[in-house]
């Protein structure tokens, strides 16, 4: 058995907050109008829709009571179609692709959609607690620090600096501008809607493509308070890393990814429901992983992983056309780099986080699309697509072009 996506859709991504153009927009809104893009798109009947996964990294309030289930009753699917919400913090949306897959190689679903959705202007970040931060016991024996903690971490272990990061960015930006200027992201995206059918966004609106070196230069390190002051965690940090004589903060709102709104579906299926349907696959999922690393510094699982993907494929690195990793903060993606030993002309081509921002459970299956597309526009074949996870852990996918 086999799994193919047939079609990778997503919302433009929503400044997250009150003046955002997404803001009057529910969540389920949200995640209705790219499930209803992917029926009307491909023409299926929903009653071979198997399961529905949606990611959701704060599933409270507006985002809570299964998100999916309501989307799917809500986007007039049929009601045998089963929803389930799931939470792997910022890869939901990829470890919803990933479980779709799964359902279909093992011959549980025949169709089966995984994505995510994420109104951050709505939902706050971190609005549904948790042991892990909360918990002062289980914060001590996980170290815990927050996440920008973690990228400054990374940053002054691997020798990354605010020059680096800020040079990252500022080309992350360029690239996203130079792709919706050449139309790459216009296979995928779904304008959102009103009720009455207007549009209200038709483009991620938190790219800031006139960003260079001196406005981010001019820009203070957003986490150096946290670290250096109350409540100190940069003490936690040379506790579980001693060999490091202090930490270095280097990371801002330029250099870090964008609190935003969105929501992104991929429909995933076998070789018989593609037939039946008249759809062509466009690209066959070679391997699909997740891994726990270091919790602390957090966001070094994507170098991790990677190696798993690929030895699962049977693969190396040189067998990759087009690399995709989330941008969560400059320095995840400058380390994976140096781990994989990449050139910066495979990676992210298209921008990222950085620059159109990182809907939390959305974003997963966000990039997905973005690198499934770029492999049809450039006609290269296989990509390796992964993202960074909160309490250390990394999850990714290897997709081949059909």
């Amino acid at each position: 058995m086999e799994a193919y996506i047939y079609d990778a859709v997503r919302t433009p991504r929503g400044r997250g907050k009150a003046d955002g153009s997404l803001h009057d927009i529910t969540p389920i809104q949200l995640a209705t109008q790219v499930l209803e893009a992917v029926r009307d798109r491909s023409q299926i009947d929903t009653a071979d829709v198997d399961d529905v996964i949606l990611g959701c990294v704060s599933p409270v309030g507006e985002q809570g009571a299964d998100i999916a289930r309501v989307a799917v009753l809500n986007a007039d699917y049929a009601q045998t179609v089963p929803g389930v919400q799931i939470n792997r913090f910022c890869a939901s949306g990829l470890e919803a692709v990933n479980m779709a897959a799964a359902k279909v190689y093992s011959g549980e679903a025949m169709f089966a959609i995984g994505g995510g959705v994420e109104s951050m202007s709505r939902v706050p970040m971190a609005s549904d607690g948790g042991a892990w931060a909360m918990d002062p016991a289980v914060a001590y024996k996980t170290y815990f620090a927050p996440q920008g903690i973690g990228a400054d971490v990374i940053a002054t272990k691997f020798g990354i600096s605010r020059d680096d990061a800020d040079a990252y960015a500022v080309e992350s930006q360029k690239r996203a501008k130079a792709a919706w200027d050449e139309g790459r992201f216009k296979k995928s995206i779904v304008p959102v809607k009103d009720v009455i059918g207007g549009i209200l966004l038709d483009h991620d609106e938190h790219m800031r493509p006139d960003a260079t070196m001196q406005s981010l230069g001019a820009l203070k390190a957003s986490f150096t308070a946290l670290g250096e002051e109350m409540p100190g965690f940069d003490t936690v940090a040379l506790l579980r890393y001693p060999e490091l004589e202090k930490v270095n903060h280097i990371h801002h709102a330029g250099n870090s990814s964008g609190i935003v709104d969105g929501a992104a579906a991929v429909l995933v299926g076998n070789k018989d429901m593609g037939e039946k349907y008249g759809l062509k696959p466009r690209a066959r999922i070679r391997a699909m992983a997740s891994i726990g690393s270091e919790p602390l510094i957090m966001l070094t699982g994507p170098e991790f992983v990677a190696g798993k993907l690929l030895s699962r494929a049977g693969m190396t690195a040189a067998d990759i056309d087009l690399w995709e990793l989330n941008e969560a903060f400059a320095s995840v993606v400058l380390r994976y780099m140096q781990a994989m030993n990449l050139d910066h002309s495979k990676i992210n081509v298209n921008g990222g986080a950085i620059a159109m921002g990182h809907p939390l459970g959305a974003t997963g299956a966000m990039v997905l699309g973005t690198a499934l597309d770029e492999l049809e526009r450039s006609g290269k074949g296989t990509a390796l697509i992964n993202l960074c996870v909160g309490a250390g852990m990394g999850t990714g996918i290897i997709i081949e072009r059909i």
